[in-house]
């Protein structure tokens, strides 16, 4: 991950991209024990995001540096990383609110556990649903904090079922 926090940096440095913020199973590891995971999933502003070629200045940037695709992906060391676009009022307020952290002295955006229980709850997947118990676990969030972002977002009613299936003792 430190490469993938210093590529991201130097992206950001260069203009390839405004911002970024680690999101999805990877940003998780932050809050709680450890999840299954085969990439790192990377939030991104982009300077010109209407182009219909949105990410290919990041493809070339990182073929500058010696990282390459695989498929959807770009490998940096042991991960595959997908970049995607900010797409929507919750991925936008997730990105601009991401915190900084320390990751081996490389400062590396990182979701709030608010934002990835709010975006696994508008997925709605199994694997998702089991994320946010996950992060209501640990006391990465609460349910009240989750309950007031779901509502800004729109996502009242996703909330209340899951609510109704997995947390009503």
């Amino acid at each position: 991950m430190r490469d993938l926090a210093i590529l991201l940096n130097e992206m950001r440095a260069a203009g390839v991209i405004i911002n970024y913020a680690l999101f999805g199973a990877a940003a998780q590891l932050r809050y709680t024990e450890a999840v299954v995971t085969l990439d790192a999933d990377v939030l991104v502003s982009l300077p010109d995001p209407n182009r219909l070629d949105a990410l290919k200045p990041i493809y070339a940037f990182c073929e500058q540096k010696g990282y390459f695709p695989e498929g959807e992906a770009i490998r940096v060391g042991a991960w595959p990383v997908q970049f995607l676009p900010v797409f929507g009022s919750l991925t936008q307020e997730a990105l601009e609110q991401a915190e900084t952290a320390d990751f081996e002295g490389v400062p590396f955006r990182v979701v709030k556990a608010v934002h990835l229980a709010v975006i696994a709850l508008s997925v709605g997947r199994p694997k998702d649903l089991t994320r946010i118990l996950a992060l209501l676990d640990s006391g990465s969030v609460g349910r009240e904090e989750l309950a007031v972002a779901a509502k800004r977002h729109g996502l009242e009613d996703q909330w209340e079922r899951f609510q109704r299936r997995f947390l009503n003792d």
